[in-house]
């Protein structure tokens, strides 16, 4: 049973993200259920990926726009499988508006690509999320022609420290050049991560972390997405925890959200529209809910558009972006079943 003071807690936050997020404090979407909503988009079957020749594709893992123009696409995959482990393949590709392939870099730097980011100069971040061959639990910066600018945390060596990451998920970049981490992946194969944020500044400098592994307010179980809006709040995918935690930038929970689902991927546009890709949402790990990709407002937090994913040939999206004109490119990962593809509206 929960104690007072924990549900004090909850009740206090929520009633802080109502005054920070929109004038409305939000615990569960409202209306006739999560599944309920709209779905005002189908998929784009003009558009397909092409990677160059004799290139299969990996697990999709980040797909992301360019934050300096805002219609460039990109793609971080694990070298035609599950890994880039001992691989000689390149998992960094820029494409073009038809979705071929024109760039692709990162050779060598990854074993395990997870977060993706690319942020408003085009530079492009990248997280690994294993060691092995002196490489891993990583945060590694590329210019936008493939130059290796900055690494951060030790290679190879996972640990808690100010200067070491433990299967760091994701990563993004303030406007003012502040780096978030969401650093951790839950327990993997019986050790229990960092699942904590870590803010940098610009040049790599620890400013400071919050969180731990658990599923209190402001704990985390695998902080797989993070995403910032347009007044700097922080919004986390607590994947495990099946809620989207919301901080501000100096890491004071704001609110908890339930009603976006089993968030794998989040992605915030420029008007502030909040896109939460759901992979994993079932009757065992978060009853009442289906996989798919909801869609809403961080100003109240409603979800207002759902698409539901159920085609078995590609199951479900894990990461998601969105372009300027509102087109929204997904990640599907499952082994067997690895795509991207693109989605407009009706």
């Amino acid at each position: 049973m929960q104690s007072l003071r924990t549900i004090a807690c909850t009740l206090g936050l929520a009633a802080m993200a109502g005054l920070a997020i929109g004038g409305k404090g939000l615990l569960a979407q409202s209306g006739p259920g999560p599944n309920a909503a709209p779905t005002p988009y189908h998929v784009d079957e003009s558009w397909h990926l092409q990677l160059p020749e004799g290139r299969k594709l990996g697990a999709p893992i980040g797909v992301e726009i360019d934050h300096s123009d805002g219609k460039t696409l990109w793609l971080y995959d694990r070298c035609g499988g599950e890994s880039c482990a001992g691989s000689p393949l390149a998992p960094v590709f820029k494409l073009d508006a038809s979705g071929k392939a024109v760039t692709n870099f990162g050779a060598g730097a990854v074993n395990w690509p997870h977060g993706f980011y690319v942020d408003h100069d085009g530079n492009v971040w990248v997280t690994d999320g294993k060691a092995g061959d002196g490489k891993g639990h990583t945060v590694i910066k590329f210019s936008p022609d493939g130059k290796v600018l900055m690494t951060l945390g030790k290679p190879g060596a996972a640990g808690s420290a100010h200067d070491m990451f433990d299967t760091p998920s994701d990563v993004i970049t303030a406007r003012n050049g502040d780096i978030f981490v969401a650093d951790g992946h839950g327990v993997m194969n019986g050790h229990t991560t960092n699942d904590r944020i870590v803010k940098l500044a610009k040049d790599g400098k620890f400013i400071k972390a919050w969180g731990s592994h658990g599923s209190e307010p402001g704990e985390f179980d695998v902080p797989h997405s993070v995403a910032l809006d347009s007044a700097g709040r922080l919004y986390v995918g607590d994947r495990a925890n099946s809620r989207v935690q919301v901080f501000d930038a100096d890491g004071m929970l704001l609110a908890n959200w339930h009603q976006f689902g089993r968030p794998s991927g989040v992605f915030i546009d420029k008007n502030d529209t909040i896109y939460v890709a759901d992979s994993q949402s079932d009757a065992k790990t978060n009853p009442g809910f289906q996989q798919g990709i909801r869609i809403g407002s961080v100003k109240d937090g409603m979800v207002t558009a759902f698409i539901p994913l159920t085609d078995a040939a590609v199951g479900s999206a894990e990461e998601l972006t969105v372009d300027d004109q509102g087109n929204i490119y997904a990640g599907f990962t499952a082994a067997g079943k690895m795509a991207v593809r693109k989605f407009v509206k009706n």
